[in-house]
């Protein structure tokens, strides 16, 4: 199936909201639209309707069409089972089937079309699964929100504070007779002698002395500062809270992805410097099988010097797993399908100075369990006193370096730490979190396998899910930008370059 654009129409022809899922032009996705209502026969309760070069498949929605455009030779019984998706998947961002209601949420249709169809073909998605993708709900966004209202609190309160000692010394100024002082302003009130001013000065300046360490300001403030701290200790507590559930808590300010952590930048960084991005979900099942693996990577360009602007990026695939390619919108497809060039559709145009750009990107979504990088096999057994667990790992893809891989494996509360037999690299018990980490500093292909022995009281099912973090600076898909040149002239461009695999998730039920 090759699905060419999918759209909401009026009965006249009139696009409301049009995906395209190849490349076409406004005016032929519009063409082919305003052909369509002249196609359909009327009194026939058909749902599709082809012409010499493509098919139209369609579902009224009251006074709209849900429109699908394919080729002549795609499969009819996938075209309607995939109709039938985007038909409920309308009605779950508009409550009513008007062309108003589709305008207003014509982007949430957008996003949501895109996680039906990607690249033409048909995900495998069903309607639970397109809401909580498009939600794109985020812990670490509702800490980074609390933390920063209880600054603004915090900020208002010292404000107020502070206005407070401003109008205490003024009370005091004028109780004392003295010419009472302007704050902050032009006028004459603000033009007092030096003398005075120097008095009334030292008056004001002398109250503040003490509180110049916080630690006095708190103990002797009102009551209202400690109120303050009191909601300060409430974030504090929801930050524990998510820590205790596994969380990585980055403090604001110092906030930073895990690559930039555990994978420093290259230090010479050249005018042209690019970012080979990928991650990794997965989750396997405690008895073998993949349930689902799926790997996300993205080319990111950032050029800082608008002498090279105008360049093109020679891109050396020799990936054999079957991923999808995807370039910007502002990228030349054609050149790229031909040649596996980058370059933009208008080679006038130069690159965005000082600003990442993503160029290329592709996805690879497998149920294959040859295609795991890193095996888990874990093996509880019961004994007279609790549970023997032996817990190996393999890596299968040996091309890959894995740097500080963590293995963790959860274990019963209140059972005192495991007894550990034989281990491979180093082991780490956190009691409060009831997980013992597996921690092994580099798995590559002179150490592809490697084990753990513990005993422990407890059952079987208390060791899943087992979940596993790591970093590479390798790839996982064979996709690499090796050559960077000018569009006038082949004369090559220095460029500087990073890659990083990192695991978004990794988890053996």
């Amino acid at each position: 199936m090759v699905l060419l654009a999918a759209a909401v129409c009026t009965k006249a022809g009139k696009a409301i909201v049009s995906r395209q899922f190849v490349e076409m032009t406004r005016t032929r996705i519009e063409g082919l639209l305003a052909a369509f209502p002249k196609l359909m026969n009327t009194g026939k309760q058909h749902t599709f309707v082809e012409t010499d070069s493509v098919r139209y498949v369609y579902q009224p929605l009251e006074k709209l069409y849900m429109v699908l455009i394919t080729t002549k030779n795609s499969n009819i019984l996938e075209d309607l089972e995939t109709l039938r998706l985007f038909s409920r998947v309308i009605p779950e961002y508009c409550r009513v089937l008007e062309e108003s209601e589709i305008s207003e949420h014509c982007f949430d249709l957008i996003f949501a079309f895109d996680e039906i169809v990607a690249l033409g073909y048909r995900e495998n998605v069903n309607l639970a699964q397109i809401r909580t993708f498009t939600e794109m709900d985020s812990h670490e966004e509702k800490v980074f929100r609390a933390v920063r209202e209880t600054q603004e609190r915090e900020a208002k309160a010292e404000m107020r504070r502070k206005a407070k000692e401003l109008q205490q010394a003024r009370r005091d100024a004028e109780r004392s007779g003295k010419k009472v002082p302007g704050f902050g302003g032009f006028g004459s009130a603000g033009m007092s002698s030096v003398s005075s001013g120097s008095i009334i000065t030292d008056n004001i300046v002398e109250p503040e002395k003490p509180k110049i360490t916080p630690a006095p300001v708190r103990s002797s403030g009102p009551s209202r500062a400690l109120k303050l701290g009191a909601k300060g200790k409430e974030v504090d507590n929801f930050v524990d809270q998510l820590k205790s559930e596994g969380e990585t808590i980055m403090p604001t300010g110092k906030r930073g992805s895990d690559v930039s952590k555990a994978l420093p930048p290259p230090v010479n960084v050249e005018s042209v410097h690019l970012r080979v991005e990928e991650k990794i979900s997965l989750s396997c099942g405690r008895d073998g099988g993949l349930q689902n693996m799926e790997v996300l990577g993205m080319v990111t360009l950032r050029v800082s010097d608008d002498k090279n602007g105008r360049i093109r990026l020679v891109v050396s695939n020799n990936d054999i797993k079957g991923l999808q390619l995807q370039t910007h919108p502002n990228v030349d497809k054609k050149l790229f399908t031909s040649e596996s060039v980058i370059g933009l559709k208008n080679p006038e145009k130069s690159f965005p100075l000082n600003n990442d750009v993503g160029v290329l990107k592709w996805r690879l979504q497998t149920t294959d369990e040859a295609l795991i990088p890193l095996t888990i096999n874990c093996w509880p057994s019961e004994s007279g006193s609790g549970c023997d667990v032996n817990i190996e790992y393999e890596l299968q893809e040996e091309s890959l370096e894995l740097n500080d891989v963590v293995i963790s494996i959860p274990v019963p509360s209140g059972v005192g730490a495991p007894v550990i037999g034989d281990l491979d690299g180093e082991y780490k018990h956190d009691s409060r979190r009831n997980v013992l980490e597996w921690c092994l500093p580099v798995i590559d292909a002179n150490n592809k396998t490697g084990s753990l022995e513990f005993s422990v009281a407890g059952q079987p099912n208390d060791f899943f899910p087992i979940s596993v973090t790591f970093v590479s600076k390798r790839n996982y898909c064979d996709i690499q930008v090796t050559k960077v040149s000018h569009v006038d002239g082949d004369g090559a461009v220095r460029f500087s370059s990073e890659t990083s695999f990192v695991v978004d998730k990794y988890i053996i039920e």
